[in-house]
């Protein structure tokens, strides 16, 4: 006999473990929910996933073709305060001026606005909420997201992946 409790937590599982079969999609290890909805997407940079992991490191293949989320307070661009530029890891493409960046106190590098015609948003759905992605223009490599919590000019945190991003500072 099952007791009251037993029952109780057994069908709450059960709930748990319908919804989420009936609402996300079937995914094969490794896949964001995100990539699906833009699997059709063409970029100028275009790489084979196999070319992809000879050009990155397994964390930033992860951040970058799957979507994934560095650990909060572990990249040291997050640290970065020289004169500089900060580019995609994927295919160097300048995304964001080192005067535009701010401590947000998330973890993240954060900036108050990309450069021109460097990054393209899209609408993430994933783990049960709406975000705006930022990915880079040229290749689609994953950032992170923009939120609309940031500081004037623009009000925008641009919340980016340290790993997603190489940073290249101006002579002196």
């Amino acid at each position: 006999m099952f007791s009251r409790r037993q029952i109780l937590v057994a069908s709450g599982g059960l709930g748990v473990a319908a919804l989420v079969a009936g609402v996300l999609p079937k995914l094969s290890p490794g896949t964001a929910l995100i990539e699906q909805a833009h699997a059709d997407e063409v970029f100028e940079v275009s790489h084979s996933d196999g070319e992809w992991h000879s050009l990155l490191s397994d964390e930033q293949y992860a951040i970058l073709r799957e979507e994934s989320t560095e650990r909060a307070y572990s990249s040291p661009l997050n640290d970065e305060h020289r004169n500089g530029t900060f580019a995609c890891a994927g295919c160097d493409l300048a995304l964001f001026a080192s005067a535009t960046k701010f401590d947000s106190h998330t973890g993240w590098p954060s900036f108050w606005a990309p450069l021109e015609h460097a990054v393209a948003t899209r609408q993430d759905r994933s783990f049960g909420m709406s975000r705006n992605e930022v990915h880079c223009r040229r290749c689609g490599g994953h950032m992170g997201h923009v939120f609309d919590d940031g500081p004037k000019p623009t009000g925008l945190r641009y919340c980016m992946n340290g790993l997603a991003m190489t940073f290249k500072p101006v002579a002196a």
